[in-house]
């Protein structure tokens, strides 16, 4: 199928297709004249994409661990791949990072809010 079959059936963008494989995600064959052709395979691939980067895993991570998930009916399945738990440790610890910088940007505009309503 095309790039604009596989944008209508999974609901992405053709320029984030392109992107996705910019970044190695997804392979498509390339035809003589240059098109890019996806199987079946890319449907699903594009919809683990989605729900990994949904989970917060940055592209270059999602590239590592793609091939290590599968689908159990609507839920997203990790398999036992090398690095694969280390990996997720690795992001839950950045994401939390995160949260905890937001909490004490929240904190500090809060207190500002506070000072000025009060005057």
């Amino acid at each position: 199928m095309r790039i604009g079959v596989l944008a209508e059936r999974t609901g992405v963008s053709r320029r984030l297709l392109r992107y996705y494989e910019e970044q190695g995600l997804l392979r498509p064959v390339r035809l003589a004249n240059g098109y890019r052709e996806y199987g079946e395979a890319d449907v699903e691939a594009v919809r683990h994409i989605r729900a990994l980067l949904a989970a917060g895993l940055p592209t270059a991570v999602i590239a590592r661990l793609l091939h290590c998930v599968h689908e159990e009916g609507e839920r997203l399945v990790p398999s036992a791949c090398p690095g694969m738990i280390n990996n997720l440790r690795r992001e839950r610890g950045r994401i939390a990072e995160s949260i905890t910088r937001l909490e004490a940007s929240r904190r500090a505009i809060d207190a500002m809010l506070t000072t000025a309503l009060q005057r």
